[in-house]
């Protein structure tokens, strides 16, 4: 993780943000201190895939092993 002050940032954004845009964080300080982090934000993903997966059940039982119990395996 880059670190600058917030002067230097002032300063400098450009190379700051472009150091952002490929996927590294900074750090602001002000006064030694830590006041802020600038980072990359995740690409949008759709509605779908931002939801944890689940098995899908029929009446508690997956419906993977009612399929092979309805093959006969």
């Amino acid at each position: 993780m880059k670190e600058t002050s917030f002067t230097e940032l002032r300063s400098q954004a450009k190379h700051y943000f472009d150091l952002v845009e490929g996927g590294e964080t900074v750090r602001v300080l002000r006064n030694g201190r830590p006041i802020a982090e600038i980072h990359p934000i995740a690409r949008d993903l759709p509605s779908w895939k931002r939801r944890a997966a689940r098995p899908l059940l029929v009446g508690g039982e997956a419906i993977s092993k009612l399929l092979l119990d309805d093959r006969g395996r």
